[in-house]
């Protein structure tokens, strides 16, 4: 397993990752980064760096207020050696099934149907449950015999990127969306299933439950639905399942993040050595060290109100705050009864901790 059962995520207490697929490490550790890249101007009190800059005040207003943009000659790619795992995988994993026989709907998670909610979509849909159930949200993890979860299957999360931006909460706190969508997603082309992608991400598929009318109300907090370009390349990753022809694959339980201001080895969502629950394990991608990050950013440029949103007391409170406001629209239009991503379930039960 890559992330964390929903019966110990209140055990986590900022500290643990929920979800360490390598998506969403990518998309952690980019955020980390960019946070980086803010104080580190800061301090040195400059103006812009290769990737970030200030933002001038005639640029801001009460809704787009954040002191710092992306460049906007900074292109954002991501290249995946394997199809994210839910819906955009769906068929790659039935053709490499012996038994291509849909493994049921777990019952013990919950299902909503049209009698009950008037959403005729599976809630809690596990990641390889009912093949033919396809444009619906799904959970991790795949297996049938892994203890559930209620993370959110790395297709789905980056459907959601599409509308929310690759920021996290706390870094769009910082740093405006505007500039921060994902640009192309860069797939081998042995995983890439054109009616899938379509389905999964396009606004033709799936996200076309998004008017522009809809659209264009986010569009003042630097929100918008910006739809990435998937692209193949015939090489493959040399430790791909594809590569190793001469063993049997066999998934592992670490993780390696790296970028230019630090390198971590996880197991269990925290850090390689650590028990998974001691807080010194935690890693600088988990929620409490990216509040803290964050928070350092906006102690150091003295701006009210980022101050006073960033000091919680607890992290749900952060997360609820009012400068947030605009991208918890977003994302409850996304998820929402008639939304693209209905049957979203929050994985809720770890927001009670504070920094001290």
């Amino acid at each position: 397993m890559k992330c964390l059962p929903s019966s110990k995520i209140p055990l986590a207490h900022g500290t643990v990752l929920h979800d360490w697929h390598a998506e969403i490490l990518a998309i952690r550790a980019f955020n980390r980064f960019l946070v980086q890249e803010c104080a580190d101007l800061a301090a040195a009190g400059m103006r812009s760096s290769t990737f970030i800059r200030r933002r001038e005040d005639v640029e801001k207003t009460s809704a787009e207020y954040q002191p710092f943009a992306i460049q906007e000659d900074v292109k954002i790619h991501m290249y995946c050696s394997e199809a994210p795992c839910g819906d955009a995988s769906m068929e790659l994993v039935m053709e490499a099934q012996e038994d291509a026989t849909p493994w049921p709907v777990s019952t013990s998670l919950g299902e909503n149907s049209a009698e009950n909610t008037h959403i005729s979509v599976p809630v809690n849909l596990r990641g390889r449950s009912n093949f033919s159930l396809l444009g619906h949200v799904r959970l991790k993890p795949s297996r049938p015999d892994a203890p559930p979860t209620l993370s959110r299957s790395c297709t789905d999360k980056l459907a959601l990127a599409q509308t929310t931006s690759l920021l996290s909460s706390l870094t769009s706190l910082l740093i405006t969306p505007r500039s921060a969508y994902l640009s192309t997603l860069i797939l081998p082309a042995s995983q890439h299933v054109p009616a899938a992608i379509t389905r999964a991400f396009s606004p033709s598929g799936r996200m076309s439950a998004l008017t522009p009318s809809t659209v264009a109300k986010w569009e003042p907090q630097g929100y918008n639905f910006h739809p990435f370009k998937v692209e193949t390349v015939d090489r493959e990753f040399a430790y791909s399942r594809r590569c190793i022809h001469h063993q049997k694959p066999i998934p592992s339980n670490l993780s390696a993040v790296y970028f230019p201001h630090f390198q971590e080895t996880l197991i269990g969502g925290v850090l390689q050595g650590r028990k998974q629950f001691d807080p010194r394990g935690a890693s600088k991608l988990c929620r409490k060290s990216m509040w803290k990050a964050v928070a350092d950013v906006a102690a150091f440029l003295a701006i009210p109100a980022l101050v006073e949103a960033t000091k919680g007391p607890r992290y749900e409170d952060v997360k609820a705050g009012d400068l947030l406001v605009g991208r918890r629209e977003v994302e409850e239009v996304v998820k929402g009864k008639y939304g693209p991503l209905k049957g979203w379930v929050r994985n809720e039960g770890d927001g009670e901790f504070g920094l001290d």
